[in-house]
């Protein structure tokens, strides 16, 4: 069996927002509070992390995730590669072992300008640099270790990323378009994780709305919505039966 862990529900702020005094901001329901997304994802013997989001450190501190396998990547937004240099502890208890890194070339790209001293652009070495080795993702399935994984390829207004399934559950945060031919690869799922920021439109996110629909069509057994921004309180939300709000530390068993 493997399990999941939504690390973080929120938005590329987090919520509460910083200077914000709304409801939500405000509230002292747990489920409210969001770190920026990510999700863990643990079978039997691996262990990987779906983004290094701006939040990476205090989520592998508040799991005690000891040991880390691999990182995917779904694209290259700050929120989603923002905790990258703290991926450095990894490589200090493995001896220096490469942390693997699995990513489109845009992403990859990114990570070079964002975080040069980590691929041979080094001025003078402080602490360390993060070492890894790079796995570029095209349109088909691939391994790590036990765990096979297909890229659903979606769109975050126009920019190309990527969800992710991992036998019949499925990971897409951060779109607001997922074409037909992605959504036949999401058929059939026990659970589906899936981009829903607010209530009002945006130009490059699932309104909650809008969410519901691709699951109405998709009709997986099970749905959480993430990349959750503070104008959703979570305790006033209400959702069609097989449909809930995810929030930070939500465990799920596959």
């Amino acid at each position: 069996m493997s399990k999941a862990i939504l690390l973080g529900s929120g938005t590329s702020t987090g919520v509460p927002t910083i200077a914000c005094t709304c409801p939500t901001c405000l509230s002292d329901d747990p489920r409210d509070k969001r770190l920026r997304p990510s999700l863990l994802y643990q079978s039997d013997t691996t262990t990987i992390v779906f983004d290094t989001s701006s939040d990476f450190r205090t989520q592998m501190l508040r799991h005690a995730i000891t040991t880390l396998d691999a990182i995917v990547f779904t694209h290259h937004h700050f929120d989603h590669i923002g905790g990258f240099d703290d991926i450095r502890p990894y490589n200090f208890f493995s001896g220096g072992k490469a942390l693997p890194l699995y990513l489109m070339n845009e992403t990859l790209t990114a990570l070079q300008a964002t975080f040069p001293y980590a691929f041979g652009k080094v001025e003078q070495l402080g602490g360390g640099v993060p070492i890894v080795e790079t796995h570029k993702i095209m349109d088909t399935a691939f391994h790590i270790n036990d765990i096979d994984i297909l890229p659903i390829p979606m769109y975050h207004g126009s920019m190309r990323v990527n969800g992710y399934r991992m036998g019949n559950f499925a990971y897409c945060t951060d779109t607001n378009y997922i074409p037909d031919t992605s959504l036949d690869l999401l058929k059939d799922l026990d659970v589906l994780i899936l981009d829903a920021l607010r209530y009002e439109p945006h130009p490059t996110h699932f309104t909650i709305d809008q969410a519901i629909e691709i699951v109405k069509k998709l009709q997986p057994r099970k749905t959480y919505f993430t990349h959750i921004a503070h104008q959703v309180k979570h305790v006033e939300c209400h959702l069609p039966e097989g449909i809930e709000l995810g929030y930070d530390g939500l465990e799920i068993h596959v």
